[in-house]
């Protein structure tokens, strides 16, 4: 019986002792050798790459009854926040926003996956229709008051998704305060 133990183990090991004693020390541990169809290491691969930790990335510092401020710098008005740019939004209200008003969202590349609607300083519905259109293009949205708006827009930044906003400042005089401020006191 030991006899076919012993065996058994030097029949397992045999391609281990053709190897000289220099090669063992830096073989690997696994039982098997990779092929090219075993690992994606000898595949081509083709791929977009989103630098998520960008020093860039947005963030809301504030926001008053004029407009925001982004990343330190002041926007006046409806603003669209994408990865690494802000532009006018043209819209006045949130009965503006059409399926047109949300083009530049599904233009990007890489995808957006969220948009954060804020509709000033009560939570309205949009058309039917605009929320489809974004659902269709792989889109999700998400419709807020303008102040929990910009605290989720943070908050997704913060986690690393790919995130938009389209923000339609309120009309009282509320504002945020950065979290910068918060934390120096």
């Amino acid at each position: 019986m030991a006899a076919v133990f012993v065996l058994r183990s030097l029949y397992r090991a045999r391609h281990i002792l053709r190897w000289p004693l220099a090669q063992l020390s830096w073989a690997p541990g696994r039982g098997h050798r990779l092929t090219p169809t075993d690992d994606e290491l000898y595949q081509r691969t083709r791929i977009s790459l989103l630098q998520r930790e960008s020093p860039q990335a947005m963030y809301i510092d504030s926001y008053s009854s004029r407009g925001f401020v982004v990343n330190g710098n002041r926007v006046l008005g409806p603003c669209a926040l994408l990865p690494h740019s802000v532009v006018q939004w043209n819209v006045g209200s949130h009965q503006d926003i059409t399926e047109g008003s949300f083009s530049l969202f599904w233009m990007l590349e890489p995808r957006i996956e969220i948009v954060v609607v804020g509709t000033g300083d009560r939570t309205e519905r949009l058309q039917p229709q605009v929320l489809r259109a974004m659902r269709q293009r792989g889109i999700a949205v998400e419709v807020q008051d303008t102040p929990n708006a910009c605290a989720t827009f943070n908050f997704l930044c913060h986690e690393g998704r790919v995130t938009g906003a389209a923000l339609i400042p309120p009309p009282g005089g509320a504002a945020l305060t950065s979290l910068a401020q918060v934390s120096k006191k």
